[in-house]
């Protein structure tokens, strides 16, 4: 029973008993005419006999020839996290799970063995009980999961063809179990702040006038004929305009000291004023249970995680429903329902360019939020200031809204047609639907208001019919066959209103019809289908000798007409060396088992279409009114095919004494071609680009993990975790010419022959100019204040021809180091994130360090150059048109690299005297302090980061990122 009491009939005294459990290693005791036995079981750090989920199917751990990790449930929970992603950050080597953004939420990447593709997608294939959810998981309850199995090598992946060249992450949901009636509850409140360390160093009020009188003083240096012409106005003076009581209509912002000085009547501190100590809260509910035929679970989840950033948020609401029933002995049915709610409220944009965290350094602190009369403070309150409204007065009036309404089902029967033989047919539904709509008031300096709503539903069904045989034949040969056909098809629509100069700010987006500015609407549809064969042979001998085949032919209808379909095949080979006769026996090794596989894997996450000529609509005035045309949007590519991944995986696993240490590791390369790209074409042909198989990356990694149990008796134990992923990644070719290709921000990045994807490219800089150097600072039209770049090819000038790969945002390696301390019933979790190699372009110090007089500035100008101050990194302070020179350099690039206390938890589980008193089953209390240190040289608020949704290789570009709170959580859990 559910106790572990059990009674057998032996008929045998002498029989022998083999007790064994998923994590624990089997144990064999003799009877012996024993009418009681008690066993306890040792916990396995190998597992070897855990069952993983692989594609369509599953197998032991013992038996796997390919590349995966496992992580379960409980792991899971450990860190708690609103999504998915976040929850497995850190669990799997060779799996980079990104946190770019401290908001609700966390704008979270997860790349598998790098990054494989440009233009077509790179995030991985999310499979939740045997259906492909299209939409990414985010919606998804972490306290739903059971296990998450991510497959990595193209042995394991190519079973999911051309949806495997970024790996699998498949994620198996809690169920119901037999005999087994449960009600569980899990509750956890955090409270979330900034950390005081993190904070961004700028300028206050004093310091910010000091500056613009510097400036004021090196207006006659820069711009002397500006100068000459009154363009400058001395700020000292400025100020007695402003004057409390002698403001000439203007706002009163500085009284006189003793001396007779315009001092500041405010000095705001914008991120303390627009930051908040917030308060999240999670529940869970569940209820399962199930007899001899079937099982149920009933699952209900609510999150809310309030930002630490004002009015910032996200709510999530989860429901799901699954029932299993044995209908015959040879009939087996069952389902899932599910419905989740994610809604999410944001204060900063795509990019972090224009948006409130951007206000935290350049709003000025001697402007207020408000006035007494209740009116907001803004730049333009203050003559010569960049016009901008002050942070917190955008928090409360601009509102950017999105909730996801998602709906998951599937259903299934199973028929057992002979001992071993068994068809699945699988039907899966992802619906999706959400609705983002933006307001902003008009109380902002524009006076104007204006609304949209941008919404979109896609919907994407699967239908997957499998057939499986296994046997055994005489104890030697172990043969698992299966094969399968599936048709997938998947159509979105999206629709934009816009509306502006409402009569009152009271509508919002909920009466885009009072505008009287009226914008065109939008819509745009796409649709896709496909249709797929595969198979799968897993043959084994005496449990040492292993061999994987698959395959799969997929056909999709968004290639060229030749082109639909491709195959993917792989093959793998495993050796179980410690199941020879000279290892058998060892004390030393109790697992030592040898990888080897390769295989091919495609890509076809581009829209739909792209083999094919597209028509654009486009409006023009003609006689006074709007009139639309229609043209042809995009050149047609009739051979457009899948781009494709060879891989080459060799791994080792190894376990010692009993397994109370185990190593897996794994070499693999990576080779993609025929790489999806949206390739420049000449300006003459009236187009600019056009979608085309060109090019190949190639990754290179090694992967490995430790995991010891150092310390194993009955009231104490201590394992340790460590995993280490090491990436190299390059490009190889790219078209005919291999020419380079500048994308991103201002070209920030470029693709180059040779070179990581994720290149960094700007100009090197090297110092000031100083005195003593005028004849040389002449000749690039510099004087000695001005900022020093490297004229890479010596030809007198600075222009592109100066800008050179100068970082990468691809780390070099990464990994976590987690350590798991237990004493009775109390247990405490340590675990360490680290990184290091990558780079982060902070475009924020563009902005935050050459605006000096319309904007404010970090505190680092306070150390620019003088002539006392020679040595100095930043330029000589000056009006911002007077000769600022805003190069993408390497002042803003930084190391990345980092360690992270990521999680700290001490958790207790009351004795089984007190809980049942409580009539409960097991009641356990946890706390923990999440991203509790953060060690870095990085100057912003986390290296962790990008700005830039949807670009995998813009990972460590920023220019306004959402910092990351420090997070102290406490939790319960119980059930009966």
């Amino acid at each position: 029973d559910f106790d572990g009491n059990f009674s057998l009939v032996i008929a045998d005294e002498d029989a022998i008993l083999v007790v064994s459990y998923i994590g624990f290693a089997t144990k064999e005791l003799t009877v012996s005419g024993q009418a009681t036995v008690n066993v306890q079981l040792e916990e396995s750090s190998a597992g070897l006999d855990e069952v993983v989920v692989v594609g369509y199917g599953t197998q032991q751990k013992s038996d796997l020839t390919g590349s995966v990790g496992s992580v379960d449930g409980e792991e899971l929970m450990d860190r708690p996290a609103i999504n998915v992603e976040q929850s497995l950050a850190g669990r799997v080597a060779g799996v980079n799970v990104s946190t770019n953004s401290g908001r609700p939420g966390g704008r979270t990447s997860i790349a598998i063995r790098g990054y494989s593709s440009v233009n077509a997608s790179n995030d991985p294939l999310y499979v939740v009980d045997g259906v492909i959810w299209t939409t990414g998981i985010n919606t998804l309850n972490p306290n739903d999961v059971e296990s998450i199995d991510v497959l990595k090598d193209a042995s394991s992946t190519a079973i999911y063809g051309t949806r495997g060249s970024n790996g699998v992450i498949i994620i198996t949901t809690k169920r119901g179990k037999k005999n087994v009636s449960q009600v569980s509850y899990d509750s956890y409140v955090s409270v979330n702040w900034l950390p005081e360390d993190r904070k961004l160093d700028v300028l206050n009020s004093r310091e910010f006038l000091f500056i613009e009188e510097e400036q004021y003083r090196n207006a006659a240096k820069y711009d002397s004929e500006g100068f000459a012409n009154g363009k400058y106005m001395d700020p000292v003076q400025k100020r007695r305009n402003y004057l409390v009581g002698n403001s000439l209509g203007n706002r009163e912002l500085f009284d006189l000291d003793e001396n007779g000085v315009p001092q500041p009547l405010y000095d705001v501190d914008w991120q303390d004023a627009s930051t908040r100590t917030s308060i999240s809260q999670n529940h869970n509910l569940s209820f399962t249970g199930g007899d001899e035929l079937s099982n149920y679970g009933f699952f209900l989840g609510h999150a809310d995680e309030q930002g630490i950033i004002k009015e910032s948020f996200a709510k999530r609401y989860n429901v799901r429903a699954v029932l299993d029933r044995q209908m015959k002995d040879w009939l087996k049915v069952g389902g899932s329902l599910s419905y989740a709610q994610l809604s999410q409220g944001g204060v900063d944009d795509s990019n972090g360019s224009y948006d409130v965290i951007r206000r935290f350094v350049e709003f000025v602190p001697f402007i207020p939020y408000k006035y007494e009369d209740g009116t907001y403070g803004t730049a333009g309150d203050y003559s010569g200031l960049e016009r901008q409204d002050n942070p917190l007065a955008e928090i409360y009036e601009i509102k950017r809204l999105s909730k996801t309404n998602s709906f998951n089902g599937n259903t299934y029967l199973n028929i057992n047609l002979l001992e071993g033989l068994d068809i699945t047919s699988t039907l899966g539904v992802n619906v999706s639907n959400r609705v983002n709509p933006f307001f902003e008031s008009s109380k902002l300096r524009g006076g104007r208001n204006e609304a949209d709503i941008n919404s979109s539903e896609s919907q994407f069904w699967q239908w997957s019919n499998l057939i499986k045989y296994n046997k055994q034949i005489n104890n030697d040969h172990g043969v698992d066959l299966m094969g399968g056909i599936e048709v997938q098809s998947y159509d979105y629509l999206n629709w934009t209103a816009r509306t502006r100069d409402m009569p009152d700010d009271y509508y919002e987006w909920n009466n885009l019809g009072a505008g009287a500015t009226s914008r065109a609407p939008g819509s745009s549809t796409t649709e896709y289908q496909m249709q797929s064969y595969f198979g799968r042979l897993n043959y084994n001998f005496r449990e040492k000798y292993l061999l994987t085949f698959t395959s799969r032919l997929d056909g999709s209808s968004k290639f060229g007409a030749d082109n639909k379909f491709a195959f993917f095949p792989s093959g793998a080979f495993a050796w179980r060396i410690s199941e020879e006769s000279f290892l058998k026996n060892s004390n030393l090794f109790s697992n030592v088992k040898l990888r080897v596989s390769y295989g091919v894997t495609g890509n076809s996450e581009i829209g739909s279409y792209r083999s094919l000529a597209n028509l654009n609509t486009n409006d023009y005035i003609f006689d006074g009114g709007r009139v639309t045309g229609t043209t042809i949007g995009r050149l047609a590519n009739p051979e457009l095919q899948w781009e494709k991944t060879d891989e080459v995986n060799f791994g080792l696993n190894i376990g010692l004494f009993k397994n109370r240490i185990s190593l897996e590791a794994d070499y693999y390369v990576r080779n993609t071609r025929d790489l999806l790209f949206d390739a420049p074409v000449p300006s003459t042909s009236g187009y600019t680009t056009v979608t085309r198989n060109i090019g190949n990356i190639e990754n290179r990694g090694i992967e490995v993990s430790i995991n010891t149990h150092n310390i194993v008796n009955e009231d104490f134990s201590w394992s340790t975790n460590f995993n280490f992923s090491l990436l190299r990644n390059k490009i190889t070719s790219l078209g005919v010419n291999n020419e380079d290709i500048l994308y991103g921000f201002k070209d920030a990045l470029i693709l180059r022959v040779g070179e990581s994807a994720g290149s960094i490219y700007g100009y090197v800089r090297d110092g000031i100019w100083s005195l003593g150097e005028e004849d040389l600072a002449a000749e690039y039209n510099q004087q000695p204040g001005d900022l020093r770049i490297v004229d890479q090819n010596d030809d007198g000038a600075i222009n592109g021809q100066d800008r050179v790969i100068i970082g990468k945002g691809i780390p070099d390696f990464y990994g976590t180091f987690t350590n798991t301390i237990r004493y009775k019933n109390l247990d405490l979790i340590l675990e360490i994130q680290y990184s290091k190699g990558n780079d982060v372009f902070n475009n924020i110090r563009n902005s935050g360090e050459a605006r000096q007089g319309i904007a404010n500035s970090f505190a680092t100008v306070l150390n620019a150059w003088t002539p006392n101050n020679q040595d100095a990194l930043l330029e000589q302070v000056r009006p911002t048109g007077a000769y600022y020179h805003y190069y993408m350099d390497t002042r803003k690039l930084e190391d990345g690299s980092f360690i992270r206390g990521k999680n700290l938890s001490l958790g207790y589980n009351i004795s089984p005297s007190v809980s049942d008193q409580l009539g409960i089953s097991n009641l356990r209390i946890h706390a923990s302090l999440q991203n509790f240190f953060l060690l870095t040289d990085y100057f912003g608020y986390d290296p962790e980061v990008n700005n830039y949704d949807g670009d995998p290789f813009s990972q460590g570009i920023t220019y306004a990122d959402y910092p990351k709170p420090r997070t102290f959580m406490f939790g319960v859990n119980f059930s009966f």
